[in-house]
């Protein structure tokens, strides 16, 4: 999943740009609020993570114009203000979540997780096709019960897959959810990355779910 994070502060927007990719999220950053609304602007973010007290462009200023140009992106909204009448006035500006300072990694990777269920229409944590089950929040894939075994980049691919099941997946699409700009990516990739997986299904004897559509992409029919 694609990310966008506005921190002025340089040592926390390291940080946290630090502990979300390592949780598989493609992150751009930014510490300018003008800079970040031009990002957000012009690029397709699942979730966007923003400070409200920024240089160049204030957070609310940034969330107003998104809503106004229909930028749909889920906004997680970071701040120190912790009076209810400052949560009220995000949220009411079209803020989908509110998160404040200081606050703990986990926390902020469990919302940044609902908020990019929620932009893909999935509810709750589990996604089901048959035997076959992924758990959203553990990041984990099971097939009558019993784990399989995926690297992280290969689960983002199937979780990715999978929460678009119904749609064809274009491979432009998969480079630019799952793989960060400072990755070398090669040709064949992706093509590579989902052989993989479709090897990992065959070892334990169930069919990959990832189907091929020809010259268009990948897709999972819904389950």
């Amino acid at each position: 999943m694609k990310l966008l994070l506005v921190e002025d502060s340089k040592r926390l927007r390291d940080s946290l740009a630090l502990g979300l990719r390592k949780s598989g999220y493609v992150v751009d950053l930014t510490g300018d609020g003008s800079e970040g609304c031009w990002m957000a602007l012009n690029d397709d973010y699942d979730v966007i993570v923003l400070d409200i007290m920024l240089p160049g462009m204030d957070g609310l200023s940034i969330l107003s114009k998104l809503r106004e140009k229909q930028v749909n992106s889920c906004v997680l909204m970071l701040t120190a203000r912790d009076k209810v009448e400052n949560r009220v006035e995000g949220l009411s500006k079209g803020a989908d979540d509110y998160l404040v300072k200081p606050f703990a990694m986990d926390e902020l990777l469990a919302r940044i997780d609902a908020l990019c269920r929620r932009s893909y229409n999935v509810r709750g944590s589990k996604i089901s096709f048959g035997a076959l089950s992924l758990d959203l929040s553990k990041r984990s894939v099971s097939v009558d019960g019993s784990e399989l075994t995926l690297k992280p980049r290969e689960y983002r691919i199937l979780e990715y897959i999978a929460m678009r099941s119904g749609e064809i997946v274009s491979k432009t699409d998969i480079e630019s959810r799952i793989y960060d700009d400072n990755a070398e990516l090669r040709s064949n990739v992706v093509e590579s990355a989902i052989s993989s997986i479709r090897r990992k299904f065959d070892a334990v004897g169930y069919p990959c779910p990832i189907e091929t559509r020809r010259g268009l992409g990948y897709t999972i029919e819904n389950p």
